[in-house]
């Protein structure tokens, strides 16, 4: 498919709109299914951190966490 123009290639005979949003759609999607992971285990490794710094101090001032 050969366009005379870049306004042409972007208007596709009027169906442009659809065609680059069903691009700009996917892209999204695609996007959010990549970084929605890393965002996730990035949480993860802070509230386990976050767990055994309060598991530390706990059973350094011999809490219930020291018999567990």
């Amino acid at each position: 498919m050969y366009f005379d123009s870049l306004h042409a290639a972007l208007a596709m005979e009027g169906h442009g709109p659809f065609v680059w949003g069903a691009y700009a759609i996917t892209a999204l999607v695609l996007l959010t299914l990549l970084v929605s992971p890393v965002l996730r285990a990035r949480r993860l490794r802070r509230e386990l951190a976050g767990d055994i710094r309060r598991r530390e101090a706990a059973a350094g001032e011999g809490g219930y966490a020291s018999r567990t």
